[in-house]
């Protein structure tokens, strides 16, 4: 293989525990479809997180074989990457309510099939060369700093209610390491557009370290009328993911226990004396 002629050592060796964090990363969501399998519900799950990681991956992926030096380790982790997550968003769509599976059907198409095709069809019919490689890494760029909106979105709740619950330690060391490591393989690689994500990826994951380390032991703010959260998402700028999945009362379940609790008050309120 080319690529164990490959001068750049470093970036090999990066690239290599990239692949094998990548990898681990890719496998985490696996708990939460054994429990999807095992109870033949997506229950209060989304597959927006899968599809998202799906696109990010086929970006990459096409980013990859674009370039002209060897890209090995990025295709291996982008391909197998594309491939788990097709197998969960098939397993969604399997166990998914009506509503539920026309959703994730109408983003498919929109997503990882209109939109792709639409970058596919104008970067490779109208561009070339080196302008067609730039600007498909800075739309793979553009897209790995939309995705960190989910993670920001998290630290914002931790700092107001003061509660870690929804962002667990293991989720940032991971996103700390995964960013050390594929900016070391762009940096070494000299590829501006693997390396440059990867520093946004970095800060968020000392500041969610931080934040942990502050507010770990605090007490929980209650804030009332909390809109509930069904997933975490953490995606690399290489296209994995990470998934925490947080239970959550349905609306129709949480009024009709609200209710009756109200019905009780007022005949509890009529049967007191004046």
């Amino acid at each position: 293989m080319a690529i164990l002629n490959s001068q750049n050592h470093m970036a090999l060796a990066f690239g290599v525990l990239g692949n094998v964090i990548s990898f681990m990363v890719y496998l985490a969501p696996l708990p939460t479809f054994y429990r999807i399998h095992k109870r033949k519900s997506t229950e209060g799950f989304q597959s927006l997180p899968y599809l998202v990681a799906l696109f990010s991956s086929m970006l990459w992926l096409y980013y990859a074989t674009l370039k002209p030096a060897d890209a090995t380790l990025l295709i291996t982790i982008n391909l197998v990457g594309s491939v788990i997550e097709t197998v969960y968003i098939v397993m969604f769509l399997l166990y998914a309510t009506h509503d539920a599976r026309k959703l994730t059907v109408k983003l498919f198409m929109v997503m990882n099939v209109g939109s792709f095709a639409l970058i596919f069809f104008v970067t490779f019919f109208t561009m070339h060369g080196a302008l067609r490689i730039t600007v498909v890494g800075w739309v793979c760029v553009s897209i790995a700093v939309a995705v960190f909106a989910a993670p920001l979105s998290i630290v914002a709740q931790v700092i107001r209610t003061k509660n870690v619950e929804f962002m667990p330690l293991n989720l940032s060391v991971f996103l700390t390491l995964s960013a050390i490591i594929w900016f070391s393989y762009g940096f070494f690689l000299k590829d501006i557009c693997i390396a440059v994500p990867n520093v946004l990826g970095f800060a968020l994951g000392l500041l969610q370290m931080l934040l942990y380390a502050i507010y770990r032991n605090s007490k929980p703010k209650n804030v009332a009328k909390e809109e509930p959260l069904k997933n975490i998402v953490v995606v690399n700028p290489l296209g994995t993911s990470e998934v925490y999945p947080v239970q959550v009362i349905d609306k129709e379940k949480e009024e009709g226990v609200e209710g009756p609790r109200e019905d009780e008050k007022d005949v509890e309120a009529k049967k007191r004396p004046a």
